[in-house]
């Protein structure tokens, strides 16, 4: 089976303090730490799961700047076969139709039985991959939290519901899946695997390549425009602890006992 697995690079929250700049416009970016977007990290390993039980190939394909690179190889490491990387100036400021416009392209490109992205990998809205099967006309599942290959033609998946209930159903490949965390485990990524792929050749396609016109992507085809960053005012009677875990543990303890949560 060849699967495509889509993955991002995007800010690690675990090692940063986002901070808004001054106008508005955006994050703070220039000392953020970042690494594979979390979602992406499950449908790698998914992916590499299938791969192992049934055969066929992980491919994993990452639309950036070079700097996007470094996630290609890291799953890469963790035992995908091959990577890509979709770069070119005209990809700056693309919304998500245009992110699944892009890897639409890539898609038609190769012969993928299957295609996995992140349940969540593009600023929360969690769109892309409903939008890129839209654009190739494939079936389509979301919230996927567990997976199994039926036959060549077949895929049977369990979703996450309302209620904490799961759906089964049973998909025509080839198809799109957005996976959900707790599928699995992803497998540790360690040094000797990092070194591994340090010298494999990692194509890059640009919007010549892929047949994409840069009208189409990009700022000026985005139909979705961010307007503005903020950070929520205090509203009244909330209260924002600070100091050092501990710390503010003990005040949380306070607080609770002198509202009457806790005796």
């Amino acid at each position: 089976m060849e699967i495509l697995v889509c993955v991002k690079r995007v800010p690690d929250t675990s090692e940063n303090e986002i901070e808004i700049n001054k106008d508005g416009s955006d994050i703070e970016r220039d000392d953020l730490v970042y690494s594979v977007n979390e979602w992406d990290n499950y449908a790698v390993e998914e992916a590499i799961q299938i791969r192992d039980n049934v055969g066929g190939s992980v491919t994993v394909v990452s639309v950036g700047d070079e700097d996007a690179e470094e996630v290609v190889r890291r799953e890469m490491a963790m035992g995908a076969d091959k990577g890509i990387l979709l770069s070119d100036n005209a990809f700056e400021g693309s919304d998500g139709r245009g992110i699944a416009n892009i890897l639409k392209a890539e898609v038609e490109k190769g012969k993928y039985d299957l295609v996995l992205t992140g349940a969540q990998a593009d600023d929360g809205a969690g769109q892309v991959g409903g939008m890129l099967a839209a654009m190739l006309d494939w079936p389509y599942a979301s919230l996927v939290n567990s997976l199994e290959v039926v036959d060549d033609k077949t895929i049977k998946v369990g979703r996450e519901i309302a209620g904490g209930n799961l759906e089964m159903n049973e998909i025509d490949l080839p198809c799109v899946l957005s996976i959900q965390t707790g599928i699995n485990e992803p497998r540790y990524v360690g040094i000797r695997g990092i070194r591994k792929v340090a010298s494999i050749d990692i194509p890059v396609h640009g919007a010549g390549d892929l047949g994409i016109t840069p009208e189409s992507v990009g700022e000026s085809g985005a139909k979705v425009k961010r307007i503005d960053y903020f950070t929520p005012e205090l509203g009244e009677g909330a209260e924002i602890l600070e100091g050092s875990t501990d710390e503010i543990i003990e005040k949380l303890i306070e607080l609770l006992k002198a509202k009457g949560g806790i005796k």
